[in-house]
């Protein structure tokens, strides 16, 4: 009987398993993060399902095995393994065990992207459409003039431009108001914001803010970083409110402004301060300055942690922090991290420097929609200057950093109810 199983056993090794299923792993393994988030994004545009294992090495992208996806792997150099149906069955059993923080979540479809950014050249770059033209993930730029004819609901996502949404020109007039770049800037915003109807720049602002707010109240899926989040939120809540010194819009600002905020309207932030010097490179105290968080940490030692949740039961913040390491290395930008007391408790933190109080990485729900709010400009340039060359990706297709903007890139892909295997 012993040679008889020996025997049966010995032909089930020699019949071929059928090779039916194509993980790629997003753990140290994978030899190119940021392009592996755009094979799933390619899957997705011709309807091939998509499972998005959370918390599986380092986040893996499930599917069924087809010639023309490990074709196109090969050709982004993206690491790809095949595996047969009864490996898949394993993978997906163990992950649905409730003793493992794990998950399985389908993903629908590929969401149609829009990325705020200005239509004339400015001396620096966006972090996200770096990120979304290396990955190969298409999408479409927006502005003003799309935004306020009411084009956002066509779009499942939406990403803000390095923008200053109260109509200060960044804060830029005490460092470069001679320069050429800041007064066609100036020039361009005025002629925009009168071709559209408004007297102010501040005032179009205002309305593209709200016009944003409806989109993410009425389902859309918001990303903003760097000076975008602090800005935005700023904006909302001085609605009716003059914040404008008389060298952003001819007139002085509000002398009671700081009281006259409403921070009911924010979406991350209350109790803040804005920054009533034109001189100063701040919009308000969101933002940990430069010089503050330079005292605490410089470049080799300035690191966050990315908060671990339930996969099973804190699934979108569980997508959003999807990586293969939970420690970060920082880096800054006009905003680079949120002081915490400014953060609402409604807010979820998604990363932070806990020992600095900074706090990197939020998300929340506004109405029927989310948004998701990073500090800082590069996530590999430390210290990006105005006028500094975009970073070439090719050296850092393992970027972590990046890979937190790719995380939001499919989240809106995912089902509302997770599948249960």
């Amino acid at each position: 009987m012993k040679r008889v199983a020996l025997f049966a056993l010995m032909l089930l090794m020699l019949v071929p398993s059928r090779a039916s299923y194509i993980v790629i792993p997003m753990d140290d393994v994978q030899k190119n993060h940021l392009k592996a988030y755009g094979i799933a994004y390619w899957a997705l545009e011709r309807e091939v399902e998509v499972t998005w294992l959370l918390n599986y090495r380092g986040g893996a992208f499930l599917m069924k095995r087809a010639d023309a996806l490990e074709r196109e792997c090969r050709l982004r150099g993206v690491t790809a393994e095949v595996i047969a149906d009864g490996q898949s069955s394993a993978i997906l059993s163990h992950i649905a065990d409730p003793s493992v923080n794990m998950d399985a979540v389908k993903l629908q479809k590929a969401p149609k992207i829009a990325v705020y950014s200005p239509k004339n050249k400015l001396p620096w770059d966006d972090a996200v459409t770096l990120v979304l033209t290396y990955a190969e993930i298409p999408y479409d730029v927006v502005y003003d003039e799309e935004l306020m004819s009411g084009i956002l609901p066509t779009y499942d996502w939406l990403h803000l431009h390095h923008e200053d949404f109260t109509g200060q020109y960044g804060k830029f007039w005490g460092n470069y108001r001679n320069q050429q770049w800041y007064i066609e800037d100036v020039k361009q915003q005025e002629e925009r914001a009168h071709k559209l109807g408004f007297a102010k720049v501040s005032d179009l602002k205002l309305a593209v803010a709200k016009k944003i707010r409806d989109f993410v109240m009425g389902g859309g899926f918001l990303f903003a970083m760097c000076s975008a989040p602090d800005s935005y939120d700023v904006a909302l809540a001085a609605e009716h409110v003059d914040i404008c010194d008389v060298m952003f819009d001819g007139d002085p600002m509000q002398p009671d402004a700081q009281h006259q905020l409403d921070f009911s309207k924010t979406f991350a932030f209350k109790d803040f301060r804005i920054s009533t010097n034109p001189n100063e490179y701040e919009i308000s105290t969101i933002d940990i300055d430069d010089r503050t968080h330079q005292q605490r940490v410089n470049e080799k030692n300035d690191f966050f942690t990315l908060f671990e949740f339930s996969a099973k039961w804190d699934w979108v913040p569980t997508m959003l922090t999807q990586n293969h390491t939970r420690i970060i290395h920082g880096f800054m930008g006009q905003t680079t991290a949120f002081r915490r007391e400014t953060v609402k408790t409604s807010a979820v933190i998604l990363a932070e420097n806990k020992e600095l109080g900074e706090v990197k990485y939020l998300h929340g729900e506004y109405g029927k929609g989310t948004w998701t709010f990073l500090g800082g400009h590069d996530p590999e340039d430390y210290r990006h200057y105005v006028g500094d060359p975009p970073t070439d990706l090719s050296l850092y297709p393992n970027s972590p950093g990046y890979r937190l903007i790719l995380n939001n890139i499919l989240f809106p892909a995912a089902k509302k109810e997770k599948h249960k295997t």
